[in-house]
């Protein structure tokens, strides 16, 4: 099974495009990231650009609107993210909870899709 650990961190929805995390939060997690590949889970990662470096494309009435960021209505966005392979549900929560996160940090962990969790005619429409 593999799943996605999205990390969304406290406050990131309003940091300055040019925000760096600090250095001992990053030494943390090449810790956390180097124990993922030595437990063999780890399928990909990534930390992402803050929000203010973005944009979004909307799409109402057949035609895409594009916003740049900071997005001023964001509660809540992505800093990163894992993609994991392990056993269960509760294998991938069980890592999400030895993430080095700060105070106030969420990390949401999703379950990848498969096309083989859709019925026949989802799966024949995919050309499956």
């Amino acid at each position: 099974m593999r799943f996605m650990m999205l990390v969304i961190p406290k406050g990131y929805e309003k940091a300055a495009a040019d925000f760096a995390p600090p250095a001992e939060l990053v030494a943390r997690m090449t810790k956390y990231n180097d124990s993922l590949t030595k437990a063999g889970v780890l399928l990909g990662l990534d930390g992402l650009r803050p929000p203010a470096t973005g944009a979004r494309v909307r799409f109402a009435g057949g035609k895409p609107k594009v916003t740049d960021g900071p997005f001023t209505e964001a509660k809540e966005v992505l800093g990163g993210y894992w993609i994991i392979q392990v056993k269960s549900r509760a294998e991938a929560i069980e890592w999400a909870k030895r993430a080095p996160m700060q105070d106030g940090d969420i990390i949401e962990v999703r379950q990848v899709q498969e096309i083989s969790d859709f019925p026949p005619d989802v799966q024949k429409a995919a050309g499956r």
